[in-house]
């Protein structure tokens, strides 16, 4: 008896301790928040330097989902989960942290081979080396952000099966609830982490968000070693690893934002003069100098699509603006959507207008072309200060920093009215875009405009994206607007169109035909010019009942973009 009374004691299981439990589980919530964040970061260098679509964007989010999943799978052959771990966080480190850079490295390079060889060779500048292999070369390095997004999904798909050996190897009896109370980790982390990029991260340099995340499952893999040190074999050696990839981290934490963005400004013809990541987008200036006494050429860049050439930009503007104004019976108010360069708004003040609210989302960018950044290069703030007229701190001026699609409405609930509204857009190639291009946002500006006033939306590239073009205008149609659409040559975009609504009386080509010379003075365009740029193919409309307008939530207009830009690659518009 007295034996059997000792036996109990001797086989009662050891129970895994509360501070190993915290600890196990606070490294698995700050894991899950890293693996989120790299889907993040890696979409977003899609977005921002490739000007990937948001289908791209959607399709690395998929693959590092179905990466993790086969990666869960695959640690069932990491026999000593202890070590595997601390190893595994040591490599999720260092390819989280090189990812983005060596993608830069090699899009770029890519960019810069035909150049190379062209000048290797003495080859002339219209006989580029630029398809057979090298094109392969440029396609295929397009698409290492997704090969880096599977190659982190799989190891990070790793974490949570492995933590889960960890704890249960800790205790000698069966935890119950063990997967439950990891994944609960896990998702919280994740919330967590999303948290963190869009309060935080995505206000810093991409590569500099890439280093600090990092540097978390370093971290992990540092304290793995400091508590299991006895459980983990080559422990000394893991250790020096670690030491050794958090010199690297220092390094790119430094130096990887200005190495990142010299890899970045090789996908460029002309020189990278400044460049500047807003919450929104990433901004990217750069200049081209022409010699023989003529100023040089600015261009801006939003997530590498150009956005205006200094060299005629006036010209893209003009037929934006005038026509607009000439259209419409007064001039007292307008309202600007879009346009945060102030180059469309330069051209409004030519009109007199008593009061000009601008409506645009990125503060920042408002602020580059209002009072540029004392970091800006002196030549580039006076030459955007020059470019449109300083016409950001007119005092007629009210700028509005709001999302488009909610910002109208708290205008309506003003009760306000105005003569001309005049919607400056990117292009329809992201949903979120996409719906102010729709009926719904159409109506709302309907309700802002007085009944004699006009509307003119850009409206992408009749010539490239005929279906798009044709959309838009039955978009507004269908908003209740009547509608005639125009184009001209803008060097720097080719072929582009736009198209003009009013609500009442006739429609703005009659109003235009009507007039025998324009209000105000431009050294480009004359009556002429806007009179004959109503003037399509005679074909140009024959397929036009077969176009469909673009309704909230259907991505009609979203889809005939994507479908034409897709047949035209190589061609960098809006």
């Amino acid at each position: 008896m007295q034996e059997n009374s000792l036996t109990p004691l001797a086989a009662k299981p050891s129970r895994l301790g509360w501070f190993d439990d915290v600890l196990l589980l606070g490294i698995m919530a700050v894991l899950a928040g890293c693996g989120l964040i790299y889907e993040y970061l890696l979409s977003h260098y899609a977005g921002r330097i490739l000007g990937a679509l948001e289908a791209a964007i959607y399709t690395m989010i998929g693959l590092m989902i179905v990466s993790m999943g086969l990666g869960a799978f695959a640690a069932r052959k990491i026999r000593d989960a202890f070590t595997g771990f601390v190893i595994l966080e040591l490599t999720v480190a260092l390819c989280g942290s090189l990812a983005i850079l060596i993608t830069a490295a090699m899009i770029g390079f890519g960019q810069q081979l035909p150049l190379i060889i062209a000048s290797t060779l003495g080859l002339p500048p219209d006989q580029l080396p630029d398809g057979g292999m090298i094109g392969t070369l440029q396609k295929l390095s397009e698409y290492l952000p997704y090969v880096w997004g599977v190659l982190l999904g799989l190891m990070i798909g790793m974490e949570i099966p492995l933590i889960a050996r960890v704890r249960q190897s800790l205790s000698d009896e069966h935890l119950l609830h063990n997967a439950g109370t990891i994944y609960g980790a896990d998702y919280i982390g994740a919330g967590i982490g999303a948290a963190i990029w869009v309060g935080f991260m995505l206000a810093i340099d991409i590569q500099l968000a890439a280093a600090l995340t990092a540097s978390f499952n370093l971290l992990a893999g540092f304290v793995f070693i400091w508590r299991f040190w006895n459980k983990i074999s080559h422990a000394k050696l893991l250790l020096v690893g670690h030491f050794i990839v958090t010199g690297v981290l220092l390094l790119l934490a430094i130096h990887g934002p200005s190495w990142e963005q010299e890899f970045n400004n090789l996908l460029y013809k002309d020189k990278v003069v400044y460049s500047k990541a807003t919450r929104f987008q990433q901004l990217t200036f750069t200049e081209r100098l022409r010699g023989n006494g003529l100023a040089p050429v600015y261009a801006l860049y939003i997530n590498g699509r150009l956005q205006f050439s200094s060299i005629d930009e006036h010209i893209y503007h003009a037929f934006l603006v005038h026509p607009t104004m000439a259209a419409s019976a007064r001039h007292n108010k307008v309202l600007i959507i879009g346009g945060g360069d102030g180059l469309g708004l330069k051209q409004v003040l030519r009109w007199q207008p008593e009061q000009v609210t601008l409506l645009d989302l990125d503060a920042d960018l408002v602020k580059l072309f209002k009072s540029p950044d004392t970091d800006m290069p002196e030549n580039l703030s006076l030459a955007m200060l020059t470019l449109n007229g300083d016409a950001l701190n007119d005092p007629r001026v009210t700028v509005i920093n709001d999302d488009a699609f909610n910002g109208v409405d708290k205008l309506i609930a003003t009760g306000v009215k105005y003569d001309a509204i005049i919607v400056d857009l990117p292009d329809p190639s992201h949903p979120d875009l996409n719906k102010l291009y729709s009926d719904y946002f159409y109506r709302k500006l309907k309700e802002l405009m007085s009944d004699d006033g006009a509307l003119t939306v850009q409206s992408t590239s009749p010539y490239h994206a005929p279906k798009a073009f044709i959309s838009v205008a039955k978009t507004l149609v269908l908003a209740g607007f009547d509608v005639k659409q125009y184009h001209h040559n803008v060097p720097s975009f080719g072929e582009w169109g736009w198209s003009i609504a009013t609500l009442s009386g006739q429609d703005a080509q009659h109003r235009l035909a009507q007039l025998t010379e324009l209000a105000i003075k431009d050294d480009w365009l004359t009556l002429g010019l806007v009179k004959g740029a109503f003037e399509f193919p005679a074909n140009f409309y024959q397929d036009a009942a077969n176009i469909k307008p673009n309704e909230l939530g259907s991505l009609q207009l979203y889809h005939y973009h994507l479908q034409a830009w897709s047949e035209n690659q190589g061609l960098d518009l809006f």
